[in-house]
C-alpha cells in the first residue's frame, strides 16, 4: 500500500515541486491549496502524513494543527511543518508533540526524504 501524503501549501510552485519530490519517494501526494479545504478531506480519508505550510490564509497552519490534534480520528497523524519562519522551533518545543516534525524552506530532496522517513518506514 502506498502512503498518502497531504501537502497543504498556498504557493502553487512549491506545491508542484512537492508533488514531484513526493512521487519520486514513491508516495502518493494529495495537493491542497488552503487549510479550510483540507479539513473535510482529512477527516473523510485520513492520510499517512501531512506536510503543512504555516503561513497561509484564511486559516493558518497552526490553526489547522490545533484542529487535527483535538479530533480523535486525526490527532495521531504525523504532521511536518513546512515553513520559512525561524520562530517555529520554539513553538514546536512548547507543544511537545511526538507526531510533529519540521522542514525549513527551501528544503532539499535529502531533507524531505529524511523527515518523511522519521514517520513512514
Amino acid at each position: 500500500m502506498t502512503h498518502k501524503i497531504f501537502v497543504i501549501e498556498d504557493d502553487q510552485p512549491i506545491l508542484e515541486l512537492m508533488e514531484l519530490l513526493i512521487r519520486k519517494l514513491e508516495f502518493e501526494p494529495v495537493l491542497v491549496s488552503n487549510a479550510i479545504e483540507s479539513l473535510e478531506m482529512i477527516h473523510q480519508d485520513p492520510p499517512s502524513l501531512i506536510l503543512l505550510d504555516i503561513m497561509m490564509a484564511p486559516m493558518n497552519g497552526w490553526e489547522l494543527l490545533a484542529w487535527l490534534r483535538k479530533d480523535k480520528k486525526t490527532r495521531d497523524i504525523p504532521v511536518i511543518l513546512f515553513t520559512a519562519s525561524p520562530s517555529v522551533r520554539e513553538k514546536m518545543a512548547e507543544l511537545n508533540d511526538p507526531h510533529l516534525g519540521m522542514l525549513q524552506k527551501p528544503v532539499s530532496f535529502t531533507e524531505l526524504k529524511k523527515e518523511i522517513g522519521r514517520f513512514l518506514s
